[in-house]
This record gives C-alpha cells, structure tokens and sequence, in this order.
C-alpha cells in the first residue's frame, strides 16, 4: 500500500524510498514522446530511476483520486501538469526517495530533503536577514527553511524569482509542522500554508 499522507481534504502526498529498477518503473508508466525525448537527456542511472520513480507516484496518486493516468506535460517555465486533467501537481525527489504531491484544485508545491550539514553554508545565501537571525546557523532550522522555499518556487512556477528576494518563511517553532510562507513580487503577493513532516530521509514540505 502507498503511503499515503492526507494534507488536506482534496491534497495528498506520496513518499515511498526508491527500491524499483528503471525497467520494473518504465514497465509501469505510460510516457508520451516528450516524457522519453527529457528522459534521454538525462545520463546518469540513478538520476533517471528518480525520475521514473515521481512519475510512478504521480500515477499512484492520480489513481487514488480515480483519475486516468495519461502522462505529464510541462508548460514553458518546466512545471508539470497531468494530461487532461485540472488537478495540479508537484514533484520532489532525493537520493533513493520520490516524493509527489496532488491538489484537486489549487496550485501546489512539495520538496523533499535530508538534513545535511551544507544547509549551514549554502541556505544564509538564499535568505532574508530576519531569516538568517532567526535560523541561527541551526541546520534543522535551516533546512526547513530551504526545503519550505523550495516548495513554494515549484508552487509559483515562474522565472525571474529568487529565493531570497521574493520568497519569505515567517518564524517557525522548533517542530512545528505547519508554517506560513509568502511570495513577494512587485505586481504580485501572495500567503501560502506550508505543511511541514520529519518523515522519510528528514523532510518534507507542501504548500499551497
């Protein structure tokens, strides 16, 4: 049985660890010609099993919800949509871990992460000052902070925003698994939830 998380009433997620071979993935999935032409581009083994193992959450997500799979389109910024359908998705994935996540109605973003010591370097670049004060070099913070932005950017969608500029996580308790996220753009603000889990490889963020 999947394991299935219940965001909301009409928001589900999916987390499963990789343990399928690309054939066994591919002999699950219906891929359209774009789908094989971007699978070919990527080169590495284990990136492609990752990539086959989201689109196999994705159809056992749309599965749940009664929907026909029928493979996923990419609009010209690259965020994927199911194929006939007005459902929204997201897509994450790790190292031996996919994750997908389906709204019936609303656009939504998911990012999974292990929390790893380089959070401590990277992350202070892509915050606010208000965000770097209140992370205070913790890596728990500061990986909640990043995988909580990260699936906000997949949310929105667009080019042209950054991180640090547009995107904006409000203080967070330690453990908190519900946080308030904005997108900050100069013809467009918006305030998104962001459900926060500590499950699987360390965590996991939707927000919609």
């Amino acid at each position: 049985m999947p394991p299935f998380l219940q965001i909301a009433p009409n928001c589900t997620a999916l987390l499963s660890p990789i343990v399928d071979d690309e054939l066994t993935l591919r002999a699950g999935l219906r891929l359209t010609v774009p789908e094989l032409a971007e699978l070919a581009r990527i080169s590495h083994p284990a990136q492609r099993v990752e990539w086959l193992a989201c689109r196999v959450a994705v159809r056992q997500l749309a599965e749940e919800y009664g929907i026909t799979y029928a493979g996923l389109h990419k609009d010209e910024y690259g965020k994927p949509y199911l194929i006939g359908v007005n459902a929204h998705i997201s897509l994450s994935h790790t190292g031996g871990w996919a994750a997908a996540v389906l709204h019936q109605s609303r656009p939504v973003g998911i990012d999974v992460e292990p929390v790893r010591d380089q959070f401590t370097r990277v992350v202070p670049r892509v915050l606010s000052a208000s965000e770097i004060a209140h992370a205070n070099g913790d890596p728990n913070r500061l990986a909640v902070y990043w995988c909580a932005k990260e699936c906000l950017y997949k949310l929105y969608g667009k080019r042209q925003l950054t991180f640090r500029e547009h995107l904006y996580i409000d203080p967070f308790a330690d453990g908190a698994n519900r946080l308030t996220g904005h997108v900050r753009l100069p013809d467009h603000e918006e305030t998104l939830d962001i459900h926060c889990f500590r499950i699987g490889p360390g965590l996991l963020t939707v927000a919609f």
